[in-house]
């Protein structure tokens, strides 16, 4: 079970591995698939990660880090995005004040 946890199997996935493992009449089909699911959820994740890291890294391009207090990174992480309640909804924020990133109208 170790080397299923450092290869980032869920419980719920080591279980269902445990279980194949002591079943004699398993097909290795069957193991075989649960590893592609895996595999395809650690690929969808790393994708997630790497557009995070590129958004990420055109926001500090934009930010010209000076004294003053105008930050595109601080301003963008106060929009709401599709996911949001205000986005649905058309509520916009403030532009932070002094404290907290946004204020909700």
């Amino acid at each position: 079970t170790r080397r299923a946890r450092d290869l980032g199997f869920s419980v719920a996935e080591i279980s269902d591995l445990l279980n194949l493992w002591n079943n004699q009449s398993r097909q290795s089909a069957d193991v075989k698939r649960l590893a592609q699911t895996h595999i395809d959820e650690l690929d969808r994740r790393i994708q997630n990660m790497q557009h995070m890291a590129q958004t990420l890294k055109a926001l500090i391009h934009c930010c010209a880090g000076d004294a003053l207090p105008d930050c595109p990174i601080l301003h963008t992480l106060g929009q709401p995005d599709d996911s949001e309640p205000e986005a649905r909804t058309g509520a916009v924020l403030r532009r932070p004040r002094r404290h907290g990133l946004a204020k909700r109208l």
